[in-house]
């Protein structure tokens, strides 16, 4: 479990493809230096004159590709810091992670690393005589015309990126990504429901505390693994955290019911659950919508004043509180292959998925009718398209909504506007609510 850790930490950095870019690299220039030396010399006559090229010449061409190419990484790393800074000042720093985790910066960057790498050992390993016939060279320019064309891809990859509308677009697309995989049918039991008797017959035993190692953010449960460690074990396990919650060191984060006597044995649940110095979204449906959030709450504060934008980021906020609401399953129960209970562990229940989705919205926005406006009609949709449960949470929450509004000092065209969405959710939501001015 140490080592799938360790995995995920260093396949989410973003030194990790450009290091097996550079191993890659190595590999190849190992591979072009024996066949310039063992294999050139015996086919040179077959292989075309424009192929081959002599040592000086080689030497002048890597000269001046080794620049080109310092020159393209270098404004692909200035062209990064302008696109963090744009992100951190006018979006919010959490979407950082879309920007530097994305495969394509991570890719253009290793193919950098190739090439570079690739020219100067080449240049390196070059020997002394001035009239060798070598196919390096011409290698060399296929790599080099290669990484211009990911410069190329990169700097319309960054100026996609940068615009909001992509990037918004993006994250609701990473958001849904990681509601599917939560809700997706799973290799092993889940419930939303248990015999309470048998639950308590469960807690019988003797209980014990699992307190935490390090203070951090819950980033990820290993479900299956804790839980068949569980089963070995014959423990009962109870989460007293969520995903995406700040785990403070010392801390209780399980409670243990099992025969376990040892401490360090009753310990070995630490290895399924990852804590790590800022939230993901591996896991934390949360997370992604913040993201959102922070950046319609940017959009609408008076040094940005761009409520259009706010309401774009409210539209994609419903469309994925809607997306989640056909799927959405209180799930706190997970047992082994025979059924038994293994692990208890409260999930965020839907109501706080819309408060947290709008709540901060409803702070700063209230004086913008039409920021309250766009929230009415993602919640209207929400409604639409999803069951009486969920109808009766969205209402809930869009009477919260329709108090935040000062309806006596709107005017009276605003005043329709409002009243017409406030209706709209009403009737969606099966409720009824005269609005009186």
């Amino acid at each position: 479990m140490y080592k799938e850790k360790a995995w995920v930490h260093i396949r989410d950095s973003f030194w990790f493809l450009p290091a097996i870019y550079s191993i890659i690299s190595i590999l190849c220039v190992t591979l072009v230096t024996m066949i310039d030396f063992w294999i050139i010399p015996k086919i040179k006559e077959s292989v075309p004159g424009i192929l081959l090229m002599n040592t000086s010449t080689a030497q002048t061409l890597y000269g001046s590709l080794i620049t080109s190419i310092l020159t393209m990484t270098t404004i692909s790393f200035s062209t990064i810091m302008v696109v963090l800074t744009t992100y951190s000042t006018q979006f919010s720093p959490r979407t950082l992670q879309d920007f530097m985790k994305s495969r394509v910066t991570q890719h253009v960057l290793g193919v950098f690393s190739f090439g570079f790498i690739f020219v100067i050992i080449n240049l390196l390993l070059m020997g002394g005589e001035q009239s060798k016939a070598l196919i390096s060279p011409f290698l060399t320019v296929v790599v080099s015309i290669v990484c211009l064309g990911f410069f190329i891809v990169f700097i319309h990859h960054s100026s996609r990126f940068v615009q909001v509308n992509n990037l918004i677009g993006t994250i609701r697309l990473s958001t849904s990504k990681v509601i599917k995989k939560t809700f997706q049918d799973k290799d092993y039991y889940e419930s939303s429901e248990w015999n309470e008797q048998k639950i308590t017959e469960r807690k019988k035993a003797k209980k014990t505390t699992v307190y935490a190692r390090k203070s951090g953010y819950a980033q990820a449960v290993q479900v299956p693994d804790l839980v068949g460690w569980a089963s070995k074990k014959d423990a009962l396990l109870e989460a007293n955290f969520y995903i995406g919650s700040y785990i403070q060191k010392g801390m209780p984060i399980y409670s243990c019911w099992s025969n376990i006597e040892d401490q360090e044995e009753l310990d070995g649940c630490h290895e399924f659950l990852l804590v790590g110095n800022e939230r993901t979204d591996l896991q934390d449906i949360e997370f992604s919508i913040q993201k959102l959030v922070e950046i319609a709450v940017k959009a609408i504060s008076p040094a940005v004043n761009d409520p259009h934008t706010a309401v774009n980021c409210i539209n994609r906020i419903g469309s994925l509180l809607a997306e989640l609401g056909t799927v959405y399953k209180p799930i706190r129960y997970y047992g082994d292959e025979e059924k038994g209970l293994r692990l208890i562990m409260e999930p965020l229940s839907y109501e706080q998925y819309i408060y947290k989705s709008f709540y901060q919205i409803r702070i700063y926005g209230s004086k913008d009718i039409s920021v309250m406006n766009g929230v009415l009609e993602a919640l209207y949709k929400v409604a639409t398209v999803n069951d009486e449960a969920i109808k009766k949470d969205v209402w809930k929450f869009g009477l919260y909504i329709i108090r935040a509004v000062d309806r006596k000092g709107l005017d009276k065209l605003d005043y329709k506007q409002f009243a017409y969405h406030v209706e709209k959710l009403a009737s969606s939501c099966n409720e009824s609510f005269p609005l009186e001015k």
